[in-house]
């Protein structure tokens, strides 16, 4: 049983802006009210005049160009669709050039053609290649408490990119450019997991998208529409090139603990003589009244381990399947690495940016540190240091309490190397001498 006296440090989802402030910039309501009418309810839209603003700090036709033309994009990165259907990307990739083989890269002139002929350009995975959304859904990623992704759909005026369908997510749309007409119809199937995808029931989302919408409107800059996971929905750009970025939301689901609870019982269970055993000699599988027993022994014992089942781990097991879909911010390698020979006891640390952790409390000599998905094994005696790090979110080596001034070091140095804490300001290169010694004391 895993100890239920846990210290986390969820990443911080306010700033001098308020609280949730990615968030508020999807939203012309209040999050307590998003979180009580909407949040996996129903459909919200917002306009650029009731929310004050738009995205184009996060990405713009100007970034969309460099991004297709410069930046050495490859697949799976980049998608094109037209008229509801993929196309190959053999069509718009190449090896690009001496010195640049390799075979998936974007052509730039491919997409100009294939975008002149009405395919829709779906740029994916912009969380992870674009600095302005990697901090922007990093954020609302902690504002929401669920892991996020981006994707960004510009397609040519006047046309459909994909047909009428419905995510297994949420989605935030942001419109960046142009304008487009969104048609938006009740769910066929509430609250989808990835197990029930659209085209499996593309029938039923055919017929349902000749019903009344629930919204017929047309985004335009600075608009956002929030959908929960199931909402049919279907877009067509309007008079000129239109942009929007989707925000997919994968809500961690009460089927998500069912997962991590199973996944305990298999574990459990494997445990137990009797579900070990094996069927008689010659069985006949084609005739269920041969397994009937057996069955029924199985089905029995599962009941009983489900009951021996701890919450508190399939709380602990969930917390891990949701956080190994989390990335934080990134680190700077040569940066941080020069920083960590320069270690000085007036060196700020600070936790970082949108990592989740969890301090737990001491188990003889050692205690356990989970960030993100690893867990770190350090000795007891860094536990108030740890404590007060994560508390404050920022403090320097010196104040790193019950710790003497080289272990106070050497836990320093444990904590960046581990990217755990980075140290605000570091330069590659740009770091004051060091003499090169170490102390290890404490083993961090």
């Amino acid at each position: 049983m895993l100890d239920p006296d846990l210290q986390d440090r969820a990443p911080s989802s306010t700033s001098e802006d308020g609280a949730r402030p990615a968030l508020r910039r999807c939203i012309r309501v209040d999050p307590e009210v998003f979180a009580t009418e909407h949040w996996a309810r129903r459909p919200l839209l917002s306009t650029a005049a009731e929310l004050g603003g738009t995205f184009t700090d996060l990405l713009d036709l100007a970034a969309v160009d460099e991004l297709l033309s410069t930046r050495g994009l490859r697949t799976p990165f980049l998608r094109i669709a037209k008229d509801g259907a993929v196309v190959d990307a053999k069509r718009f990739t190449s090896p690009q050039g001496a010195g640049a083989e390799v075979a998936d890269q974007v052509s730039s002139d491919a997409v100009l053609r294939l975008f002149a002929d009405g395919s829709t350009v779906v740029l994916q995975g912009l969380h992870r290649l674009w600095p302005p959304l990697i901090d922007f859904a990093n954020q609302l990623a902690a504002d929401l408490g669920h892991p996020t992704q981006v994707n960004a759909y510009i397609t040519p005026p006047s046309s459909r990119g994909f047909s009428p369908h419905y995510d297994v997510h949420d989605v935030f749309v942001l419109q960046i450019a142009g304008e487009k007409h969104w048609t938006i119809h009740e769910p066929v199937l509430p609250d989808p997991l990835r197990t029930h995808p659209w085209a499996d029931r593309a029938d039923e989302v055919a017929a349902a998208a000749q019903r009344p919408p629930v919204i017929d409107a047309v985004l335009r800059p600075g608009d956002a529409l929030y959908l929960p996971r199931g909402y049919l929905h279907s877009a067509v750009a309007l008079g000129e090139i239109s942009a929007h970025l989707t925000v997919g939301v994968h809500s961690v689901t009460r089927w998500g603990a069912v997962e991590s609870a199973l996944d305990l019982v298999r574990t459990l269970a494997a445990d137990d003589p009797a579900l070990r055993g094996s069927l008689p000699l010659g069985v006949d599988l084609a005739d269920p009244a041969a397994t009937t027993e057996d069955v029924a022994a199985v089905l029995s014992g599962l009941q009983r381990w489900l009951g021996e089942v701890d919450p508190v781990a399939v709380a602990d097991a969930l917390r891990a399947r949701t956080w190994a879909q989390v990335r934080p911010a990134p680190v700077s390698p040569l940066a941080q690495s020069t920083a960590i020979a320069a270690l000085t006891a007036d060196t700020v640390l600070r936790v970082r940016p949108q990592l989740r952790l969890q301090l737990r409390e001491p188990a003889g000599e050692r205690v356990a540190l989970v960030a993100g998905r690893r867990t770190h094994d350090l000795p007891a005696s860094t536990h108030p240091a740890l404590a007060a790090l994560l508390a404050a979110g920022e403090l320097k080596v010196g104040d790193l309490p019950g710790l003497d001034a080289a272990d106070q070091l050497t836990l320093a140095r444990r904590l960046v190397t581990e990217s755990i804490a980075i140290v605000p300001g570091a330069r590659a290169g740009g770091a004051a001498e060091h003499d090169g010694t170490r102390d290890d004391r404490t083993e961090a």
